[in-house]
């Protein structure tokens, strides 16, 4: 099955798993709608792999009406998410459906991955 590895920072990566983050937003996603499964790479300085999530939706609107709908359950300020999209016309917001923290965290060679991606990376899982 095919899933993406999404690189993010440890303090809203583990806020996915604690429950206060329901949203996770990118400026851009993945092209291959077939994925439904994220795997959630908490970059430094933790630098491991720490769980997944199923995808329930991908929201894509204007920053202003994406805040809206996700404010609630964003696990970040306005004043972050404002300029994490400044100038942007488009804003995606990907909707955990559930997520599963692993007991032991992975490494990124684990999953045939040699440097953090930038954004995201498919992989096989």
């Amino acid at each position: 099955m095919k899933a993406v590895l999404l690189s993010i920072k440890p303090e809203y990566a583990h806020k996915i798993f604690d429950g206060t983050k329901k949203y996770e937003f990118r400026k851009n996603v993945f092209k291959d709608k077939s994925v439904r499964r994220v795997i959630v790479y908490s970059s430094s300085p933790e630098r491991k792999v720490i769980g997944e999530f199923e995808i329930d939706t991908i929201l894509n609107d204007s920053p202003a009406v994406l805040w809206t709908l996700t404010k609630d359950f964003a696990g970040t300020t306005q004043e972050f998410y404002d300029k994490y999209f400044h100038g942007r016309a488009n804003a995606f917001a990907i909707k955990v459906a559930s997520a599963r923290e692993y007991n032991q965290k992975k490494e990124l060679s684990d999953f045939d991955i040699m440097y953090a991606p930038q954004s995201f990376a498919y992989v096989e899982v």
